[in-house]
């Protein structure tokens, strides 16, 4: 299958690729094109501004999450109908998951992917010495197909020009040069960078960033290394061919959104939907009861401890929430849904549907781990694994309920239940969709369990 496509790379964390590969994305649609964004790792915030720059979901890509053989049919299916596809990289080029050889990189996706690789390189306070790291970038990897450079933070003339001149000797193609704006700053927090729904002037920001990046960076040139990657042997992925619908009800699965719960994966909403069930949004600082007919409940991830006053205030929906979780509507919680379902966060009220206690620590942590199912449960079977990722600043006590969600590192956490899965870890469900189907079937027998009394009393 023919799909151009650019994988944006970097030497390091804070080099501007997030920045040139968003404004990017803006620039090829305000040029008229169709654009797909994916982001290399779990980052969900960054995909979050993908999808304002290119008006489509943001889409990941994480061999560790979803394993090696998805993530062509994963780009393929979130590049549908695009025409050109954007992947921005994760940290450097070539760092992976700690271990092992650099896998889940960028460098691994663009292999994956067989895509070309641009690299963005911070220029401020050096000269020469930039092509010094990208031909050593080139040169670390051959099969790494680099096929030219962005000089982000420019500002000195000559310099620039001294920065050129040695890239072209090293025979690294200059996409263009950015100069230093702080416009382009994105403001940053606790866990990376503010979320774009909690931005007021996020679509202002990202349409500024498609003007600078077409004035300054050379689009035709940038389009053409695009249409030099391959053609894919592959079929895009069918969240149709991995899990199945029961009956021809459509149970309502109420899925929690708004500015402090900002991440799911696209794919997940698909999958349940292509398991017969109705993905319904809403908002828990502003609604004060669940969507009518509602007979499951994801609480994805997000930042309640930013609006943890806000939260504790809306009681009417807090209530309803505990009555649903408490009267055994299937309710999968991925970390800030656990903080929501916790008694306390920072000591604000919360759902109180979950015995612990929720609080900020000074420890950030940040692992992307195998995790063992210790107990048959909603979504699991004992002794089953997942891979995952978590990135929190807030811990719980206890860390685990009477069954543990599931055990990483040798250590119990979570809490499950038959219609309760609440954990710090997020899964991406596109590479273990028994865990869809799992919460699916559960769904659909809860609304036959709703619709059985009402029968009978009809009668």
């Amino acid at each position: 299958m023919k799909l151009p496509r650019l994988v944006i790379a970097a030497p390091s964390t804070g080099q501007g690729k997030t920045t040139v590969a968003m404004g990017l994305m803006a620039a090829l649609r305000l040029a008229g094109q169709e654009v797909s964004g994916h982001k290399v790792g779990p980052d969900y915030i960054d995909a979050g501004y993908h999808c304002l720059a290119t008006g489509r979901p943001g889409r990941n890509l994480d061999p560790h999450l979803v394993g090696e053989e998805r993530i062509v049919p994963l780009l393929l299916h979130g590049a549908a109908g695009a025409d050109i596809a954007i992947v921005e990289g994760v940290m450097g080029l070539y760092d992976g998951r700690l271990g092992t050889g650099g896998f889940a990189s960028t460098a691994h996706v663009a292999t994956l992917t067989s895509s070309p690789v641009v690299l963005v390189i911070d220029v401020a306070r050096q000269s020469r010495t930039v092509a010094a790291v990208a031909a050593g970038m080139a040169a670390f990897d051959p099969t790494i197909n680099i096929v030219g450079v962005i000089l982000n933070r420019t500002g000195s003339t000559r310099n620039d020009a001294e920065i050129v001149a040695a890239m072209e000797s090293a025979g690294l193609p200059v996409f263009g040069l950015l100069p230093r704006d702080e416009q382009l700053a994105t403001p940053s927090r606790h866990l990376g960078l503010v979320t774009a729904t909690e931005r007021d002037d996020s679509d202002e920001f990202v349409d500024l960033l498609g003007r600078v990046i077409a004035e300054h960076l050379d689009i035709p040139a940038l389009l053409h290394a695009a249409r030099t990657a391959p053609d894919l042997e592959a079929q895009a992925w069918n969240p149709g061919t991995e899990v199945v619908a029961e009956g021809t009800e459509r149970p309502v699965v109420a899925v929690a959104g708004g500015r402090a719960f900002t991440f799911r994966y696209a794919e997940t909403d698909e999958l349940l939907r292509a398991a017969g069930c109705d993905v319904v949004a809403f908002d828990p600082l502003v609604d004060t009861a669940l969507p009518v007919g509602t007979c499951g409940l994801y609480l994805g991830g997000g930042f309640p401890e930013v609006y943890a006053s806000e939260l504790a205030a809306n009681r009417e929906l807090l209530a309803d929430l505990r009555g649903a979780v408490e009267s055994g509507v299937p309710t999968v919680a991925e970390c800030a849904g656990l903080l929501y379902l916790a008694n306390t966060l920072d000591g604000a009220p919360m759902a109180g549907a979950v015995h612990a206690s929720a609080e900020m620590s000074g420890r950030l942590t940040l692992r992307y781990p195998v995790a063992t199912a210790t107990a048959d449960s909603l979504l699991t079977r004992t002794g089953e694994q997942v891979t995952g990722h978590e990135f929190h600043r807030t811990q719980t006590s206890p860390a685990n309920g009477p069954v543990a969600a599931w055990s990483i590192d040798d250590a119990p956490t979570g809490f499950a239940t038959d219609t309760l899965h609440a954990s710090y870890l997020h899964v991406h469900w596109a590479g273990h969709p028994q865990l869809a189907q799992r919460f699916a079937d559960a769904v659909h027998q809860r609304a036959v369990n709703q619709l059985r009394p009402r029968m009978q009393s009809a009668q």
